[in-house]
């Protein structure tokens, strides 16, 4: 089919990443659209702090990108899918103890759930966005998720619950280029977005302090910091703001408020202590110091597993093992009993936490992920 026949729909976040997507396959003579989500409102919010326009400057911006492109720009309504499958999850996981990763759920049910089911209703034949990832076609049905030319930017990680179905409707242009290219890009086709800065953040929420942010729907219930040792050293302001491997002291090594929560009272030391574990029955937070042997686990349990060719690989499998975003890949072994999936790691993993994902690779391919239990 003639590149005019295809009719492509392109999800504009106002960002630089999507507007080059654009402008490649407006370039490349596809018929394209720019869609604009909006999937989170601050306006609906009753706390002032909290009640400043997130998507209108970014949507602004996508307008912007569209004139100059010569397309039209959709403006479509996610936000009751929005907080159905991804803040409602989020505020689930927190209070049980775990640290979820909002954003995988998001690429999942919103995305290129909510997002391509609505594009393919309205006869778009692909959808795109701006991430850093590459598909690549092994024939009509059958897809592999590959990591980007960028291994900085690489966003395999967070696409890691995608299925068949929906890389068969998808496209990423940026993936085969490093993110300096696609500045140069920018700069190169004059597009309004090519020196923005990038977005930072929970995911279409804006730069919320995630302790802020939660506080609105989770409940503050202090108790007390133990360490490893069963010394009592301070309060903290509930289980549910903090995660493993986080940094809690208050000392002159560690002045800076922790990503979550802020621990008090803390005596003066010549270490900051980490987050080891959570004790819901007590209420204790459970520190140590940098090496605290209860930050290490060379053997964990995942659940929710997803394998992005829908079928399980022969196991056990050796493969490399990301357990966070941009960390190095980790040498593993995945074996398969007692109705689970359990990771042997070569080396001992620090500061493995619960609700996030391990994703598995194999010769730079994505072959899928699952939720740490």
């Amino acid at each position: 089919m003639p590149n005019n026949k295809i009719k492509i729909l392109v999800a504009m976040s106002g960002g630089v990443d999507s507007s080059v997507a654009a402008a490649l396959l407006v370039k490349a003579g596809f018929d394209v659209t720019g869609m604009f989500a909006v999937n989170y409102d601050e306006h609906a919010s009753q706390d002032e702090a909290l009640a400043k326009s997130c998507w209108r400057p970014d949507y602004q911006d996508a307008l912007r990108v569209c004139a100059k492109l010569g397309i039209p720009l959709l403006r479509w309504d996610f936000k009751k899918e929005y907080q159905r499958d991804v803040l409602d999850y989020m505020y689930r996981e927190y209070r049980a103890g775990r640290t979820p990763n909002p954003d995988v759920l998001c690429n999942k049910f919103v995305k290129f759930g909510a997002w391509l089911k609505k594009a393919r209703a309205l006869g778009f034949d692909l959808l795109v966005t701006g991430h850093y990832a590459r598909i690549k076609k092994i024939s009509a049905n059958n897809f592999s998720l590959q990591m980007s030319k960028d291994k900085n930017k690489d966003q395999t990680y967070f696409l890691n619950q995608l299925s068949q179905t929906q890389l068969k409707y998808v496209i990423f242009p940026i993936g085969q280029y490093t993110k300096p290219q696609v500045r140069a890009l920018a700069k190169k086709l004059d597009l309004p977005t090519a020196q923005k800065e990038e977005s930072m953040g929970i995911c279409f929420v804006g730069e919320v302090p995630m302790k802020e942010f939660l506080q609105k729907k989770i409940k503050t219930k202090p108790g007390k910091i133990v360490s490893t040792k069963r010394e009592v050293l301070g309060e903290h302001t509930g289980l549910p703001f903090y995660t493993i491997g986080e940094r809690v002291g208050a000392n002159q090594h560690c002045h800076s408020e922790p990503a979550s929560g802020r621990a008090k009272n803390l005596p003066d030391k010549t270490q900051p202590f980490y987050v080891v574990d959570k004790n819901f029955k007590k209420n204790e937070l459970i520190v140590g110091e940098v090496n605290d042997v209860g930050l290490f686990k060379k053997e964990i349990i995942v659940s929710d597993v997803n394998w992005i060719s829908g079928k399980s690989p022969k196991l056990p499998l050796k493969c490399l093992v990301r357990l966070r975003h941009r960390q190095e890949l980790q040498k593993a072994t995945i074996k398969y009993f007692n109705i689970q999936y359990s990771i042997f790691f070569d080396v001992p993993q620090r500061a493995v936490t619960p609700g996030q994902f391990a994703v598995f690779y194999k010769n730079r391919e994505c072959l899928g992920g699952g939720v740490i239990k």
